[in-house]
């Protein structure tokens, strides 16, 4: 079993974006390779109460698409596989901008949005939206989506 993984943080350590890559998931099943995001935080208007709906909140957002690598780790070149900082500045500015009551309409938003502009046959994306629930330490949904 072979695996590569590649790494880069920005914004100032706030979001880990990594691609992972294992043989034996392009095998039978012909499952993709996946790009995935980790808690990238962005502040945005969610919630249903009031009080949620003057101020902006940090949500954490989880993504993971599938693609194919082979051909940019043959090439060694961005423009053959899914430009992940792209993604996550789209993702950032678009929640950044819009207003949601549940963040079941994010996530559905999210996914709608990055399968329209990016390249990927499928993705599954996480909402967290830490402090929601008091002595929890997270809450949110998780859905998956495809083409």
């Amino acid at each position: 079993q072979r695996q590569m993984c590649i790494r880069e943080r920005w914004y100032g350590g706030h979001s880990k974006a990594s691609i992972s890559r294992t043989d034996k998931h392009m095998g039978d099943n012909n499952q993709p390779d996946t790009i995935f995001l980790r808690d990238l935080r962005v502040d945005t208007v969610v919630g249903v109460w009031q009080w949620e709906r003057k101020i902006r909140q940090t949500v954490s957002i989880d993504l993971e698409m599938g693609v194919d690598i082979p051909k940019a780790a043959a090439t060694d070149r961005i423009e053959d596989t899914l430009n992940y900082k792209d993604v996550a500045k789209r993702v950032q500015q678009f929640v950044t901008e819009s207003e949601f009551q549940l963040v079941e309409t994010m996530a559905e938003k999210i996914a709608e949005r990055v399968l329209a502009e990016f390249d990927v046959p499928w993705i599954d994306v996480r909402i967290n939206k830490p402090g929601a629930i008091r002595n929890a330490a997270d809450v949110g949904v998780q859905i998956h989506r495809s083409r």
